[in-house]
């Protein structure tokens, strides 16, 4: 359930935000944290490649274990915690050999579970195996895109993927967006849909707390001058003036499908996404 607000102030009238109560109210572990320093929307030059990023509150970075690599060495759930550089929640693993990590935090997961990598394990949320070991209809997250390189796809608060059919040495898997995708057998997902799907549901209220989550102000290409936007200029609110919406550089915007003809994991894509 989303946390509501009393209305001191216009903008705390609609406010949604988390409800905090599910997670252990622990310290995050000093060892699995370090400082990074944001991109805020630039690449190696220095140069803006992302516009409206910037500022935002400073964030300690938790180092996730996406690979899930220790395979058949049991762990135990020590908390489940908040992880302010991801809408998921996350859970500390305490193993049996003395080892801590944290992981992506399904939504069935308590504090106290059992969790195991192996190439075959019991279907319990958390666990991780070979996506050829998962039967048909089982909801996954944490996909690898080639054997061992780790968790690349569904990652997302309240994501889940579900295992549609076995084809020899592949799998196909029917992800969020609906796409239908083939995975080869060795690589490995985990079970069980992720935590905190109430994320969709957040409303923010008021600006100033996009700024904390480092957005900056967006101005809308009508409102520009003409020498600024294609969309900008008239006398008062004028419609754009074209048959279909531009970026700020005259590029197609607006639902212009943007992936490449010639990329190689096309082969992969059983099924594109419904509109």
């Amino acid at each position: 359930m989303s946390k509501s607000y009393k209305p001191t102030t216009p903008s705390r009238r609609q406010m949604l935000g988390y409800d905090f109560s599910n997670l252990s109210g622990v310290e995050p572990l000093k060892s699995l944290t370090a400082g990074f320093r944001r991109a805020v929307g630039r690449n190696n030059q220095g140069r803006i490649t992302s516009r409206h990023r910037g500022g935002g509150v400073k964030r300690l970075y938790r180092v996730i274990d996406f690979k899930q690599d220790k395979h058949n060495v049991p762990a135990k759930v020590f908390s489940i915690e908040y992880d302010p550089n991801r809408t998921v929640r996350i859970a500390r693993l305490n193993y049996i050999d003395g080892d801590k990590r944290y992981i992506l935090a399904p939504e069935e997961l308590k504090v106290g579970s059992k969790i195991v990598t192996s190439d075959k394990t019991p279907l319990e949320p958390g666990n991780r195996m070979k996506l050829k070991n998962i039967p048909q209809g089982t909801i996954i997250h944490n996909i690898e895109l080639h054997p061992g390189k780790g968790g690349q796809l569904i990652r997302s608060a309240g994501s889940g993927a579900t295992v549609l059919a076995h084809e020899g040495e592949y799998v196909q898997v029917v992800l969020p967006s609906s796409e239908v995708r083939r995975f080869h057998s060795e690589v490995m997902a985990s079970i069980g849909q992720l935590s905190n799907a109430e994320h969709s549901t957040i409303v923010i209220g008021k600006a100033g707390r996009s700024r904390y989550l480092g957005r900056r102000p967006k101005v809308r290409g009508t409102a520009m001058n003409p020498v600024d936007h294609p969309h900008g200029g008239g006398e008062g609110r004028q419609p754009i003036g074209m048959p279909h919406p531009k970026t700020p550089w005259g590029k197609p915007a607006l639902g212009v499908k943007t992936r490449k003809k010639k990329k190689k994991s096309w082969k992969f894509i059983v099924r594109r996404r419904k509109k």
